[in-house]
């Protein structure tokens, strides 16, 4: 009786649907074929007419390489579906939010608060990530900001909790995944009695997501208590890549003064509270000061794609709480899948670059294009340790073995490779030469760089900088290093697999 009423949950049903539906596109495709099959040879050159322009369109996008590459070559392999299915697949609905307007708010909001003087205090290498951050990405670096490193989800939790109670006037909430789990139920719980004190909550879920964890309903079930929700684009039974425009964020600010960043989302898994893949590693970063207010406004601008927007001076946080050390720089930064925005990527390019004894990088998906490859590589052929940790337990093994067909290319430029043998690295850092370091909730793959919108803090001579190192250097005896030994032996069969799912990885 309990499987029977599963299988027929809220949930369930609407995958069911969602799959019924698609299923009945597709059907309706063949159908149409079929029916025409006497037209079949003016259907057949309308069609590598088609994939022809589609291809040529494609050559024309700004957009990187390798995803033109991942799509011509199907679409000219295939003429006759390859150009329907990238006008299904490749086209999609608008996404919902207004970049040009979030440009403006950014101006009129988040200025900058410190002159060349103050950031060549940090060096040159320090002011010119800093002149990246503010003005191409119009993010701003504070210094008058403490942060804390959390290495676990089950440290993080309690700290929460803590500072949710502590809410005098709004909470604001962006996770890319609420699962509807004990976890959830305890932050749920504070909600409830905060909202009932009269405190501002608002709570933004990604509709794909939260899609099996939470019930279609869930966002009206919140209002119901008196928290203010928007789902992130729910998911539509359509074909369409532009499903992929996910809201990845992961991210709190409470009263404008304190602020939470973090690879974790709000479920039992990420603070260990159930087992999935093992154990799960993931992280977060507590900032407390004047930093926090570009959170408040990342937040507000997702929220704000409707006709009513927010008063945007009434959240600017009334005082700030007497800090301690807070000499160093940090930046909150805010990415969006717009092509012209690619903050993430070029964050990490200039981290990079600017390594010169170490870099250390976390991620659970290593999907790297040509430019990141060619970068690391470098890095490491120019005497720079880098080392690289990812899963040794995957929860997506097509994702896992792209992970590993990079290996090779970076362990022979003299990049180390480690695999974190107890289950599952949800983690995303970069730390380098105990100097700078960035937490947030970007992977390493085309995905978080160019189709996502992702968010993360960097950060410069502050406490959490040498936190995050030495977590990377704590769960090393954790893990496995791979040698050249360990990818020898593989089967041929296995390696076309390999370099299929490689050659299409931008896709995925």
């Amino acid at each position: 009786m309990t499987l029977f009423h599963s299988a027929l949950s809220p949930r369930r049903q609407r995958f069911l649907l969602v799959a019924l539906s698609i299923l009945l596109q597709l059907g309706l495709l063949l159908v149409v074929l079929f029916f025409f099959n006497q037209y079949f040879l003016a259907l057949y050159w309308f069609s590598v007419a088609v994939s022809v322009a589609v291809a040529l369109f494609i050559s024309t996008r700004n957009t990187k390489l390798a995803y033109k590459v991942a799509w011509t070559i199907p679409i000219l392999l295939f003429p006759v579906v390859g150009g329907l299915v990238y006008l299904f697949l490749g086209g999609g609905r608008k996404l919902r939010f207004n970049r040009t307007e979030a440009q403006r708010t950014f101006l009129k909001y988040l200025t900058p608060t410190l002159d060349n003087l103050s950031l060549m205090r940090h060096g040159m290498d320090a002011a010119l990530q800093a002149h990246y951050l503010e003005n191409t990405a119009l993010c701003p670096v504070y210094t008058n900001t403490e942060t804390r490193y959390f290495s676990s989800g089950a440290a993080f939790l309690p700290v929460f909790l803590r500072e949710l109670e502590k809410a005098q006037r709004y909470i604001f909430l962006e996770y890319f995944i609420i699962g509807d789990g004990s976890m959830w139920q305890d932050v749920l719980d504070v909600l409830r009695g905060k909202a009932r004190q009269g405190v501002e909550i608002r709570v933004i879920y990604d509709g794909i997501g939260s899609a099996t964890t939470l019930d279609p309903d869930y966002a009206e079930d919140l209002e119901d208590m008196g928290i203010h929700c928007r789902p992130f684009q729910p998911f539509l039974p359509i074909l369409s890549i532009h499903q992929n425009n996910r809201d990845h964020r992961k991210l709190c600010v409470i009263d404008g003064v304190t602020g939470f960043v973090s690879g974790l989302n709000l479920a039992d898994e990420y603070v260990g509270r159930t087992e999935r893949f093992g154990v799960w590693k993931d992280n977060a970063l507590l900032l407390r000061g004047e930093a926090v207010w570009s959170l408040a406004v990342f937040f507000l601008t997702m929220w704000d794609d409707h006709d009513v927007k927010s008063d945007y001076d009434w959240f600017l946080p009334r005082e700030l709480p007497p800090l301690g050390n807070t000499g160093g720089l940090v930046a909150p930064y805010a990415d969006t899948p717009f092509p012209e925005d690619t903050i993430c990527a070029d964050l990490l390019l200039l981290m990079i670059a600017k390594a010169k004894n170490y870099l250390f990088l976390t991620t659970p998906y290593l999907v790297l294009d040509e430019t990141l490859t060619s970068a690391l590589c470098t890095a490491a052929r120019s005497g720079v340790d880098v080392r690289i940790m990812t899963p040794h337990i995957p929860d997506k093994k097509s994702v896992f073995a792209v992970t590993r067909s990079n290996y090779p290319t970076l362990m022979n430029a003299g990049v180390r490779i480690y695999e974190f043998t107890p289950g599952f690295l949800h983690s995303k850092v970069v730390v380098a030469d105990d100097t700078y370091a960035t937490v947030g909730s970007c992977n390493l793959d085309y995905r978080s760089f160019y189709l996502q919108f992702e968010n993360g803090v960097w950060m410069c001579h502050t406490d959490a900088v040498e936190a995050v190192r030495d977590d990377f250097l704590d769960t090393i005896p954790l893990c496995q290093e791979f040698t050249p030994d360990d990818l020898r032996g593989r089967s041929v069969p296995r390696r076309l697999l390999t370099s299929l799912y490689r050659l299409f990885s931008p896709l995925f």
